[in-house]
């Protein structure tokens, strides 16, 4: 399947990307595209850079230099409003939902880059996908389990109608049957159309679920490929399945 993928034209295409914070670099010559209908994953330790690549797709902070193209055109110094508004929706790392509003008012938020027009069509999608968020739907969402809320933080993405959805470690600190479900949900979702790009330490899931991968050590791209020859690479193996 990723070679056929590889084929087509890319959907979104990091090429040469650079990144700082002040003076420090955080993304080293990155070189990623991900083409529609594919689920692509980039795992590697703690700190090599995975969630600042996410940031850098979504402007904050922008690409020191190098090209971000989304459908061929370059992104890379549009507003995150706009970058939202051509179908590309994050889930952030830590969910980061808006844990004082109920459960369906989240839903609301998510439809920020859209409007309203397709709300009561798309929430009850959401629902049909979460059922415990339909229960859970006047509950302020602070109150609810760490699954349940990224759950939400799922469902609050997918208000937005993308095309291509970022993840930022969606299993952290989950327990694991949380993360099993959680990682059927990303199946179900790529089932509909989506797109996916996951961001994940938890390796042996992400080489399970995608088609293809990259590894990020230290800001850099070390190893890329088909999911599942990486999943049999030693030297993979040993860093990040904890295998020998």
């Amino acid at each position: 399947m990723s070679t056929k993928t590889t084929q087509r034209e890319p959907l979104l295409e990091l090429v040469g990307v650079e990144a700082h914070y002040g003076p420090i670099q955080a993304l080293r010559t990155v070189d990623v595209h991900v083409c529609a209908g594919e689920i692509v994953s980039l795992i590697g330790a703690n700190g090599a850079g995975k969630t600042t690549l996410l940031s850098t797709i979504f402007g904050v902070p922008r690409a020191s230099s190098g090209w971000i193209r989304h459908r061929g055109e370059d992104i890379s110094r549009y507003p995150t409003s706009k970058i939202a508004q051509r179908g590309i929706a994050l889930v952030p790392e830590g969910r980061q939902i808006y844990q004082d509003m109920t459960v369906e008012e989240n839903l609301m938020m998510g439809t920020t880059a859209i409007g309203m027009d397709y709300f009561k069509e798309d929430r009850s999608a959401m629902f049909d996908l979460f059922p415990r968020l339909k229960e859970r739907r006047n509950q302020t969402a602070g109150t609810m389990s760490g699954g349940e809320q990224q759950m939400l933080a799922i469902g609050r993405a997918m208000m937005a109608r993308p095309e291509l959805i970022l993840f930022d470690e969606p299993s952290l600190g989950l327990a694991p049957l949380v993360v099993k479900r959680v990682f059927e949900v990303l199946a179900e979702i790529a089932a509909m159309g989506k797109t996916v790009f996951l961001v994940e330490q938890n390796a042996n899931h992400a080489l399970k679920l995608s088609q293809r991968a990259y590894v990020m050590v230290n800001g850099k791209i070390q190893l890329s490929g088909d999911s599942a020859a990486l999943l049999d690479n030693e030297d993979v193996r040993k860093a990040y399945l904890g295998l020998h």
